[in-house]
C-alpha cells in the first residue's frame, strides 16, 4: 500500500516536517511493508520556509531585522534562482513575544519591510511571501514605511495606534523600491481588511486585542485605507496577517492560496496520484480548516485523484458530517488517545502511536 503523509505543523509542538516523520514512523510499526512518502505542507504561516527548503533545496541567507517592537531578530531568505521566498512570521510572528509582552496596538510590520528590502537588494526579481502567524495588526503600514512610504498626520511604523491621525500617504518611494519585482502573497485566509469579517474583528483577539478595543482599532485601519485605497481594502486576502495583505496589494502584489502554492511547489498532486491513501493533519482540526487550511487543501488534491484522505490531529472538533464536507473520510484525535498532558509532553511519540493505531484500520 502506498501512503502519502502531508500534514501541516501542530502549532506549539511539532513542525510539519516533524509531524510527517512521526506519522511515517508510527505507521511503519504496524504496516512495515507499506510504501510511505512524506510531504510536509504549509499554508503560508509559520514553517513555510522550512517546508519549501526541504522540498526544493535552494540557499538560505539569514539576516537581522526588527521584531514587532523593534528588537533584533534573525530571519531567513530562501533563494532559488531569481526567486526569493520569505516568511512573515519570522520577522513579526506571534511566537516572538511572550503573551504578557504583546501590545498589538503598538506592534509594527517594519521588520518585514526590512526583510523584503534585503531580498530586493540581493537581486530577487520574484518574491513569494508567506503570510500568517503574525503578532501585528497595522495593515502593513510599518512594512510600507520601511520601504520608503511617508504619511501626513502620524507615523506609519508605530503600529495601528500611529495611524489614528494619518490623513494622507505617499507610496511612490515604496512602489519604486519594488519596481520590476513580481510580488506574490501566499496566505491561508481571504478576509477583507475591515469590518465584521476583517483582520481586526476576526484575528485581533488572537493577537491580544481586547474585545472593547476592536472597534477603535478597526477605525484606525479604516482611516488608513481611506488615505490609500479603500476599494482595495475590500479585496479577498487584504486582511491576511493583520492587514499585511492590504499593504502588499498596494505595492502591486497578487494573492494565491498558500496551501495551493505550496502543493504545486512540492509536487503534491504527482505524489498523491499514485497513492492509495493520503494522511493529513494539524493541531486542531475544526471547521475553520475550510478557509484555506492545509487539511482542506490536501483533501481537495486527494479528491482530484480519487484517493481517500484521513486526518490525524491534536484535537478533532468537527463531527462526521462536517468532516466529510471538508473532504476527509475520518479524523483521529491525539488528545483522545493519550490525553492532553502526554500529547504536549511527548508529541512525536504520541503522534507515532496514533498513526500506528490508525494503520490497523486503513492499511491492507
Amino acid at each position: 500500500m502506498h501512503v502519502v503523509f502531508a500534514p501541516d505543523k501542530f502549532a506549539g509542538t511539532l513542525t510539519a516536517l516533524q509531524a510527517a516523520r512521526a506519522m511515517a514512523i508510527g505507521w511503519a510499526r504496524r504496516a512495515p511493508e507499506d510504501e510511505l512518502v512524506q510531504v510536509p505542507m504549509s499554508d503560508g504561516g509559520p514553517g513555510f520556509l522550512d517546508v519549501l527548503h526541504a522540498a526544493l533545496g535552494g540557499d538560505l541567507h539569514v539576516v537581522t531585522v526588527s521584531d514587532p517592537y523593534g528588537d533584533p531578530v534573525p530571519a531567513a531568505i530562501l533563494r532559488i534562482g531569481d526567486t526569493a521566498y520569505l516568511e512573515s512570521a519570522q520577522a513579526v510572528g506571534l511566537h516572538l513575544t511572550e503573551p504578557a509582552g504583546r501590545d498589538p496596538e503598538r506592534g509594527t510590520t517594519a521588520g518585514l519591510g526590512q526583510l523584503l528590502a534585503q531580498a530586493v537588494d540581493a537581486g530577487a526579481t520574484r518574491i513569494i511571501l508567506g503570510l500568517g502567524g503574525t503578532a501585528t495588526n497595522d495593515a502593513g503600514a510599518g512594512l510600507l514605511a520601511a520601504l520608503g512610504a511617508t504619511a501626513v498626520g502620524g507615523p506609519l511604523d508605530r503600529g495601528p495606534s500611529g495611524l489614528a491621525s494619518v490623513t494622507a500617504v505617499d507610496l511612490q518611494a515604496a512602489r519604486g523600491r519594488l519596481e520590476g519585482v513580481e510580488l506574490v502573497l501566499a496566505s491561508d485566509v481571504d478576509n477583507p481588511l475591515l469590518g465584521i469579517n476583517g483582520a481586526t474583528k476576526i484575528y485581533g483577539p488572537q493577537k491580544g486585542l481586547p474585545e472593547e478595543r476592536l472597534v477603535t482599532v478597526d477605525g484606525w485601519l479604516q482611516g488608513f485605507a481611506d488615505a490609500t485605497d479603500r476599494k482595495l481594502a475590500a479585496q479577498k486576502g487584504a486582511g491576511a496577517a493583520g492587514g499585511l495583505g492590504f499593504a502588499l496589494m498596494l505595492l502591486g502584489g497578487t494573492r494565491q492560496p498558500g496551501v495551493s502554492l505550496v502543493a504545486e511547489a512540492v509536487g503534491l498532486g504527482e505524489k498523491v496520484s499514485v497513492a492509495d491513501l493520503v494522511v493529513t493533519g494539524e493541531g486542531a482540526f475544526d471547521f475553520s480548516s475550510r478557509s484555506g487550511k492545509v487539511p482542506y487543501g490536501v483533501a481537495e488534491v486527494a479528491a482530484d485523484h480519487l484517493v481517500p484522505c484521513i486526518a490525524l490531529a491534536g484535537q478533532v472538533l468537527v463531527g462526521s458530517r462536517e468532516m466529510r464536507a471538508l473532504g476527509v473520510e475520518s479524523a483521529y484525535s491525539l488528545v483522545e488517545l493519550v490525553g492532553e498532558e502526554r500529547a504536549l509532553a511527548a508529541p512525536s511519540e504520541a503522534l507515532a502511536e496514533l498513526a500506528a493505531r490508525t494503520a490497523r484500520t486503513w492499511s491492507r
